[in-house]
C-alpha cells in the first residue's frame, strides 16, 4: 500500500464520469491512498451528476457541486477550499496514473518537506520546460528566463497534474472566476512567474500520467483554433504575439495574487 497521509487528491469534473471512474480505479490498483479525495463538479448534466454519486458510494470521496457551470476558476477553487492536509494532488478527470507514479509522488513530497521555498511539482506536459537546471532523481528546477525566445517558457506553472502546497492561494492568489479554460490558466502562469514561484519538473514527463479522452467522453474544452494551427506564417505572427504579450503581462502589468495586497 501507499500511503499519502499528507496529500489530498483535487479532481475536476464535468460531464465526464466515466473517465473519472477510470482515475479513481487506477489510483486504486495502484494502492494509492490519500488523506482525502475531492471531486469538484462544475455543474455537470444529471445522468453524470447520479453517476457521481454511485461513485460516491465506492470511492468515499467529497463531492463539491455547484448549480450550474461557472468554469474552471470557480471548480478548482471551490475544490481546494475544503482541503486541509499540507499538499494538494490536482488531476483534473481524464488522466489516470501509471504504475510508476507512487514512488515519483514519495519522491515529490520528500522534495518539498525538505524545501518550504518549492511550490510546486509538475509531474506531465505536452512538452519539455525549455529552460531547467538538472536536480536528482529524475526532477529537474524550472527557471524563468525573462530573455528566452522560447514562449513556452510562460507555462511554468500549468493545471496538468502537479503536487502543490494547499496554501498555494496564499502566495498566489485564486484562480480567476468567468473567464475561458485557456485564460484562467493564463492568468495562474502570470501570478505564478510574478510572485517568484519555485518548481520542479519530471523529465520523463509522460511516464507517470496518460491522458485519455475517448470518443463516448471527448474533451469538453474547446480552444481557438488560431493558438494552435500549423500554418507557417500564422505560426511564426503567434510566435511574436505571444512573445510580446507574455512578457508585457509578466513585467508591466499589474501584479496578481499575494503581492497585489502589498
Amino acid at each position: 500500500m501507499n500511503s499519502f497521509p499528507t496529500v489530498s487528491i483535487l479532481v475536476t469534473h464535468y460531464n465526464r464520469s466515466r473517465s473519472l471512474e477510470a482515475l479513481l480505479k487506477s489510483f486504486e490498483e495502484i494502492e494509492c491512498n490519500f488523506a482525502q479525495i475531492v471531486v469538484s463538479d462544475d455543474g455537470s448534466q444529471y445522468e453524470h451528476l447520479n453517476y457521481l454519486k454511485t461513485l460516491q458510494s465506492r470511492y468515499s470521496f467529497h463531492l463539491v457541486t455547484t448549480p450550474s457551470n461557472k468554469g474552471l476558476g470557480n471548480n478548482i477553487n471551490k475544490g481546494q477550499d475544503v482541503i486541509d492536509t499540507p499538499y494538494t494532488l490536482y488531476v483534473q478527470e481524464d488522466f489516470v496514473p501509471t504504475s510508476f507514479f507512487p514512488k515519483k509522488l514519495h519522491t515529490a513530497i520528500s522534495f518539498m518537506d525538505e524545501d518550504p521555498e518549492l511550490d510546486i511539482v509538475r509531474f506531465y506536459s505536452y512538452l519539455e520546460y525549455p529552460y531547467m537546471t538538472p536536480f536528482k532523481k529524475g526532477f529537474s528546477y524550472m527557471n524563468f528566463n525573462v530573455y528566452g525566445i522560447k514562449y513556452s517558457k510562460l507555462f511554468y506553472y500549468s493545471d496538468h497534474p502537479h503536487l502543490r502546497r494547499t496554501s498555494f492561494f496564499d502566495k498566489f492568489g485564486r484562480y480567476q472566476e468567468g473567464l475561458k479554460v485557456e485564460q484562467t490558466e493564463y492568468k495562474m502562469c502570470v501570478s505564478f512567474i510574478q510572485n517568484n514561484g519555485k518548481g520542479l519538473f519530471y523529465n520523463d514527463y509522460q511516464r507517470l500520467f496518460i491522458q485519455k479522452n475517448s470518443t463516448e467522453e471527448p474533451s469538453t474544452v474547446r480552444r481557438n483554433a488560431w493558438r494552435r494551427g500549423n500554418n507557417y506564417f500564422v505560426s511564426k505572427v503567434r510566435n511574436v504575439y505571444r512573445q510580446i504579450k507574455y512578457n508585457y503581462d509578466i513585467s508591466v502589468s499589474p501584479i496578481i495574487g499575494k503581492r497585489q495586497l502589498k
